[in-house]
């Protein structure tokens, strides 16, 4: 029986119908790349900033009703708790990224070195572009056990993603790393970490940051073909 690997790809998206409709932004499609401006809705962009401003713990249900300008008993009609209101931010955000991703190795052609490349730029303009959510991440550890183990179930598939294709590269010696599982630890450390510091004010570009990473990712990957 031939071997699956990451470049056995089907000619649909995975995951593409079974998690739709749970995200914030319409299926980007092969225009991965593009990023709208984001609406959420009233409560969650008032969430989003409480806990932005002073963490979940330092944010209050009553400050967020607030900020929206309506009563406490209408915040909990539209979510039930503080708690809601972060793992619905939490995964609706790690829902778009796993779609973008998903469309931006379905494209990326065999090779894995492009696959690789592919996926850390995905990731890393969704760390740009909505940095805002992709901060949120920190607040894994204030999720109730349940929903902790679903966010991290679905932050996993991303690891897994890059994992099934680094292994791919270095069956094929492209990828030379002594150390795989390491190393797809590092890079979306490394990747995840660019939502703490990009500023669209700085000196580069979002697309400028995601090729200097794709550069990065390959070379903790040691990736080096024939003659190279």
């Amino acid at each position: 029986m031939a071997r699956q690997t990451s470049r056995s790809k089907p000619n649909r998206v995975r995951g593409e119908n079974s998690d739709s409709g749970l995200g914030f932004e319409p299926d980007p499609g092969a225009d991965w790349r593009h990023f709208e401006e984001l609406e959420l809705s009233p409560y969650l962009e008032a969430a989003l900033e409480e806990f932005g401003a002073h963490g979940y713990h330092g944010g209050s249900v009553r400050a967020i009703a607030n900020r929206v300008g309506v009563t406490l008993p209408t915040l909990y009609y539209h979510h039930g708790s503080k708690q809601d209101l972060l793992v619905t931010l939490l995964m609706g955000s790690m829902h778009d990224i796993l779609v973008r991703c998903r469309h931006a190795l379905a494209e990326s052609g065999d090779q894995p070195e492009d696959q690789v490349a592919h996926i850390v730029e995905c990731f890393t303009l969704y760390m740009t572009h909505r940095r805002r959510l992709a901060f949120l991440d920190g607040e894994v550890r204030n999720l109730e056990p349940e929903n902790r183990e679903r966010y991290i179930a679905q932050r996993n598939e991303l690891s897994v993603m890059l994992r099934n294709v680094v292994e791919d590269g270095i069956a094929d010696g492209v990828f030379h790393t002594p150390h795989p599982a390491e190393a797809v630890r590092a890079v979306v450390s490394m990747c995840q970490a660019v939502a703490v510091w990009y500023r669209p004010e700085g000196p580069l570009s979002e697309a400028e940051v995601a090729q200097r990473y794709v550069a990065l990712a390959l070379d903790i990957l040691v990736f080096r073909r024939d003659g190279q």
